[in-house]
């Protein structure tokens, strides 16, 4: 899941905390260009306004009015609109390419609290989890509102798309937020922090090394003097992860390599000439990693666009940490 669905839902249950009731929105089909994945949330309530998001503005200001004039009465919802479903609408709300999105709208009441609370709960201890959505029968944009039972599924019933829809029901698949960790502060690591926070990462560093570490803070980073090896067993083990070394050290890289290999992380990557990665690879061997697990192991780290500064370095590593996650 990325970083703002996370905030979203974590904002949803503040605002219910506050006893307000907020309007949740959630892309369940897109056709053509569209600068939010299925799945995305948004959330909005006329005291608090707006958080996430569905499209690149246009919608949300579609939506918003809707809202204001009353379209959508509380009694006819959980619904599904479609906007862009004609080409006059298609060129009113200046969709891209001519595509359409899908969306679920749904008011979210007090008594709903404790659905989205067995949400985020599990999503805090690293695990998948769902929601099911009941609708009524009707046609395929309005007229689906129905009591809008909502339910919670576990893990091994998830689909393994995103968004699930029948006739007469949607299920969100939900999973935890994609980490990232850095072993190794310096330059090119500032430069990939900056950007994996961007890309709705959570970001941490990791060194021992006092003399790097000093003078190292960055908003939305969380800085850890440790051994690698200890805090990948702990806390970066699983298929939401990417692991990067970056010290050009191997007291530091080589120890977090070995521990990183053997975990379900969907990205391993070292920073490196050919030279210094075919040495390494070297080493693992000889301290006992199997072939298989080294095989995994992406050195030279990044995509090879000829980079140079730190800051090409870093956009070549998230460039290949995304291409993987999107896999």
């Amino acid at each position: 899941m990325n970083g703002s669905n996370w905030h979203v839902l974590q904002q949803l249950l503040h605002w219910l905390e506050q006893g307000l009731e907020p309007w949740l929105a959630t892309v369940l089909e897109t056709y053509g260009s569209s600068p939010r994945p299925v799945g995305s949330l948004m959330i909005y309530h006329p005291e608090k306004g707006i958080v996430g998001s569905l499209s690149g503005g246009c919608i949300e200001q579609e939506l918003l009015q809707q809202l204001a004039n009353d379209q959508y009465p509380e009694t006819t919802l959980p619904d599904i609109i479609r906007y862009g479903g004609s080409g006059a609408e298609q060129q009113r709300l200046q969709l891209p390419c001519g595509g359409h999105l899908d969306v679920l709208l749904e008011k979210v009441g007090q008594n709903q609290q404790h659905h989205f609370q067995q949400l985020v709960n599990p999503l805090k201890q690293r695990l998948h989890i769902g929601r099911r959505i009941q609708l009524s029968d009707g046609g395929s944009s309005r007229g689906r509102g129905g009591n809008g039972e909502l339910s919670i599924i576990e893990a091994q019933l998830l689909p393994d798309t995103d968004i699930q829809r029948t006739n007469n029901t949607v299920v969100h698949a939900l999973r935890p937020q994609d980490k990232l960790l850095m072993v190794g502060a310096g330059e090119v690591a500032r430069c990939v922090a900056s950007m994996a926070c961007e890309l709705e990462f959570e970001v941490t560093l990791c060194d021992f090394r006092d003399e790097f570490l000093q003078g190292w803070e960055m908003p939305g980073v969380r800085v850890v003097r440790a051994m690698p090896d200890d805090l990948i067993g702990d806390a970066f083990y699983d298929s939401h992860c990417a692991i990067i070394a970056l010290a050009h050290d191997p007291r530091v890289d080589d120890m977090a390599m070995l521990e990183a290999l053997n975990s379900n992380a969907f990205y391993v990557g070292a920073m490196g000439s050919l030279s210094t990665s075919e040495k390494r690879r070297l080493r693992l061997r000889e301290l006992g990693l199997s072939q298989t697990a080294i095989n995994r192991l992406h050195a030279p780290i990044g995509v090879d666009i000829g980079s140079k500064t730190p800051y090409e370095i870093a956009l070549s590593i998230m460039a290949d940490v995304i291409r993987h996650r999107r896999r």
